[in-house]
């Protein structure tokens, strides 16, 4: 399993934005597909959005229309925008993305160290 590295998470209020981020240090690996996950406690860990190779993208209904998932491929970086945010979203966020490395080796399911986003008053 290669390690992703997950930032931008925190505190905001009600109606607030956060940009998550996942990153690949290694560049010889490349980002084929990804998604964002989250769980609360308690609760069962549940995907948010998706993203294609093709950049074809998929959200639950539960954010649809807020939520955008993205990727800079200069970067190696998978990135969540989320928009009005409401105290349900609270959770810990988790990147996993599907890896394909130079040599032509594929490496599926790599997961981040999750990080927490709260959305309180």
């Amino acid at each position: 399993q290669v390690q992703l590295v997950e930032s931008g998470g925190g505190l905001v209020q009600p109606g607030g934005s956060l940009r998550l981020s996942c990153a690949v240090s290694d560049r010889t690996f490349e980002i084929s597909f990804a998604a964002w996950h989250r769980q609360a406690p308690g609760n069962q860990r549940d995907m948010v959005a998706t993203i294609t190779g093709r950049n074809s993208t998929n959200y639950a209904d539960s954010v649809k229309d807020r939520f955008t998932i993205s990727r800079d491929n200069a970067k190696n970086t998978v990135y969540l925008q989320m928009n009005s945010l409401k105290p349900e979203d609270t959770a810990v966020y988790y990147c996993q993305a599907d890896l394909m490395h130079y040599s032509g080796l594929y490496y599926p399911n790599n997961w981040g160290q999750g990080t927490q986003v709260t959305v309180s008053s």
